[in-house]
């Protein structure tokens, strides 16, 4: 099974027509099994924004499965008095143009792929002493561990346990920051409910990492940034992950300017 591993597109004046027009003729080009979009699919959570991303899905779904999960560029955070959540005005958008599930659960053969929001806007699980923070860091609930938990059990013995999430659990090599309020407890849960592999975006940097717990591992693919974004003056990169019976596969495409796509970089194979 191949996943295209996209995050953070940015629709809006952030995104890059060209790096956009060459990933769209890869999905249909490569007919990956599913295409993954780890948030961040709008630039400032705008119906226009929301209906680009919803023309990229509806195009990829002609030859891939499709699941996506909301990022914090698309909580409309700022229309909650005070900065308190409420569903129906801070996702209205993803929800009206995007999807309306913010944690779907997209089953294939061998592996379940199961969304988390980990973007809430404002609240106070996720403040910290940064302001640098507010509204911009994940967190993840534990009510949310366990309806995960509950949708791996739902699985197939032997299926692949993917999580799909915005936030970054690991700490960026450049940014030096880890993308979520509670990243220790997260990866903590995610061992005792056998997560795999998680994928991921937010840091705009690409990234492959292995989290070796006591019993077992999780493989982390960190998708860069499609837009004008990239940290650190980093080219634009998505992930291509190939799942075999016995490993996985997380190979970083790279943009490259002076051959208009998105060209094969670092490859780090991981056995199940």
């Amino acid at each position: 099974m191949r996943i295209f591993h996209v995050s953070d597109l940015h629709f809006g004046h952030s995104a890059v027509p060209e790096q956009i027009d060459a990933i769209e003729d890869a999905i249909q080009a490569e007919r990956f099994d599913v295409v993954a979009i780890s948030g961040d699919v709008s630039q400032r959570a705008r119906a226009g924004e929301f209906l680009r991303a919803r023309a990229f899905i509806r195009d990829a779904q002609k030859v891939s499965k499709v699941v996506c999960v909301p990022g914090n560029h698309d909580v409309a955070w700022w229309m909650s008095p005070f900065g308190v959540r409420r569903k129906e005005h801070v996702y209205a958008g993803y929800r009206r143009f995007v999807n309306h599930d913010l944690e779907p659960v997209l089953r294939v053969d061998g592996a379940t792929i199961a969304g988390v929001n980990t973007s809430h806007g404002v609240t106070v699980s996720s403040l910290t002493w940064n302001m640098r923070d507010l509204s911009v860091i994940g967190y993840v609930k534990k009510e949310q561990i366990e309806r995960l938990a509950a949708a791996f059990e739902k699985s197939s013995s032997g299926d692949l346990r993917v999580v799909l999430m915005h936030h970054n659990p690991v700490k960026g090599e450049l940014s030096q920051r880890h993308g979520l309020r509670n990243t220790k407890q997260v990866l903590n849960a995610f061992e005792s409910i056998g997560v795999d592999l998680v994928m991921c975006g937010h840091d705009h940097q690409e990234a492959v990492h292995y989290v070796e717990h006591t019993r077992r591992g999780t493989v982390i693919s960190t998708a860069g940034t499609v837009s004008n974004r990239s940290r650190g003056g980093r080219p634009s990169s998505v992930n291509v992950i190939t799942i075999s019976p016995s490993s996985i596969d997380v190979q970083v495409h790279v943009w490259s300017s002076s051959g208009r796509k998105f060209e094969p970089g670092v490859e780090r194979c991981f056995v199940r």
